[in-house]
């Protein structure tokens, strides 16, 4: 079955893309084609994104699906003229919390994702230069770290950790463990001081030659043997130093970075 998707916002859609895809992922033999269609907050572009549902209707024959965040009732309505099958994330929510507030909502374009606190604003700002200064090792002072990713090259540290300081302004840095720290079976001297921080990463060994292979074709690095070696020999580090590890092989950034911050125990929420 081929269906197809459209995520309508007057925004910039992450959040209607983000909730419709955790709940597509539910239905197992479904090809979703899905599309975005950012900052509709005018009735021109509201009839302009129905007229492109439409237009998808008449090619396929199957009835699109509109995940729908736009705040204006009045552009709602223009949309499902379209004929789509029209799912509004806000809607079910509205009515409950406007009854057990006792006010109305106070409908305002693109506030989730605006400048609302220049002071969180500014925390994932550093959080991200941070993250891109302690990267691979670049620089070992880790005195500010909140968590320090541990793993070999090319297991998911570093997009882990420019996700955790992007979305929850977490000061995260990665250490890439070298063939000489595989040998020697110890924990860097380095990262000794900073136990209680670590934290660390592993993948299949076939998902990390194709990775490994797709970034160095052909070389020693990429080899299914020297993968597996260097898996090995890191998961008998961190179970001889007691460090949690998590497998990132089939396992999204978002869930990899919420599991690590609930199991260091540190308490961040979603900006």
């Amino acid at each position: 079955m081929h269906r197809t998707i459209f995520y309508v916002s007057d925004g910039t859609g992450i959040t209607a893309e983000t909730i419709g895809h955790s709940v597509l992922t539910q239905f197992d033999g479904v090809d979703f084609e899905s599309y975005r269609i950012p900052f509709v907050d005018s009735e021109e572009k509201a009839r302009a994104a129905a007229l492109r549902i439409k237009t998808a209707y008449a090619q396929n024959g199957m009835r699109p699906i509109v995940v729908n965040t736009v705040i204006d009732p009045a552009l709602s309505e223009v949309l499902a003229d379209s004929g789509a099958l029209m799912l509004d994330v806000f809607a079910p929510f509205i009515g409950p919390l406007e009854t057990e507030l006792g006010t109305k909502r106070s409908p305002r374009v693109g506030k989730a994702h605006g400048l609302t606190d220049f002071a969180e604003y500014e925390a994932r700002i550093n959080a991200t230069n941070y993250a891109l200064t302690h990267d691979d090792g670049i620089d070992v002072n880790y005195a500010d770290a909140e968590v320090i990713l541990v793993g070999v090259s090319r297991v998911g540290k570093t997009p882990t950790c420019l996700y955790m300081a992007l979305h929850y302004g977490v000061k995260a840095a990665n250490y890439p463990l070298t063939e000489e720290d595989l040998e020697r079976l110890e924990l860097p001297k380095r990262l000794a001081p900073h136990r209680a921080r670590l934290y660390g990463l592993t993948i299949d060994p076939q998902r990390l030659a194709q990775v490994r292979e797709a970034r160095r074709p052909g070389s020693r690095y990429a080899e299914i043997q020297q993968c597996r070696w260097e898996l090995d020999q890191a998961d008998r580090l961190f179970r001889r130093e007691n460090i949690a590890v998590q497998n990132t092989t089939h396992t999204s950034i978002e869930e990899i970075s919420s599991k690590i911050l609930s199991q260091l125990d540190i308490e961040k929420h979603l900006f």
